[in-house]
């Protein structure tokens, strides 16, 4: 795949997964450690050492000077997701080229492995259009569902108060934050999603999620373009 040209203001589905597909993400440390890294590594400043397998699991500490806006993001077992706004010039390839290369160094050291984690360099897509940004905002915190309803897109979710639930505690995906549940706030920005979907200020926490669950519940939201999916 082509990356695209970056530029500034641009909007970019974000992505990658694990070497062979495998576990990039083993447990609640490693996920916390991406996270940490998603903010840290968001920033004009040298990335410095950050290989330790236990850094401490801090945002919001300090100023930074950005590289990107993270509008959403989502981590499964063996990938993740990102809608990046670019907002220095390089700010995405720098920003993904630390976030690749710290997380993976921590992971190596943590797990006793040696190699490349990821399948190669991160893939990007340009999203142009804003129906496509904003249901791809919708595409990528509906994930989380396939943990506990692995067909949920083919087959009627059978429990649905259950995965209800479910996506709204999974602490590792902008969703929580995005429907007003305190979670990672310092990593996204939000506003510009709201404002796209015509959210009114004072109850966009919830029309958000209905947002959302409209079309978990009636799947005849728009579709992707091929090219927004991860294959």
């Amino acid at each position: 795949m082509h990356k695209p040209k970056f530029e500034n203001r641009h909007f970019y589905h974000v992505y990658n997964r694990g070497v062979e597909k495998r576990d990039t993400f083993m447990d609640d440390h490693d996920r916390f450690r991406f996270i940490h890294d998603l903010y840290e590594f968001n920033d004009t400043a040298p990335a410095g050492k950050f290989s330790e397998v236990r850094p401490p699991i801090v945002v919001g500490k300090h100023k930074r000077d950005m590289l990107v806006k993270i509008h959403v993001f989502c981590l499964m077992t063996n990938h993740y997701h990102l809608i990046l706004e670019q907002i220095k010039d390089g700010g995405i390839v720098q920003f993904m080229k630390k976030l690749g290369t710290g997380y993976a160094m921590y992971f190596n050291e943590k797990y006793t492995r040696v190699g490349p984690l990821f399948q190669g360099r991160f893939k990007a897509i340009l999203v142009d259009e804003d129906r496509y940004l904003s249901h791809l905002s919708r595409y990528i915190h509906l994930n989380p569902f396939e943990l506990i309803e692995p067909k949920w897109q083919e087959v009627r979710i059978q429990n649905w108060d259950k995965a209800r639930e479910f996506l709204e505690t999974y602490r590792w995906s902008s969703f929580m934050d995005y429907i007003g549940k305190k979670n990672f706030p310092s990593i996204t920005s939000r506003d510009f999603i709201y404002k796209l979907i015509s959210l009114k200020i004072e109850t966009q926490n919830d029309e958000y999620k209905n947002f959302i669950y409209e079309f978990a519940h009636n799947k005849n939201g728009i579709d992707l373009p091929d090219q927004l999916l991860l294959e």
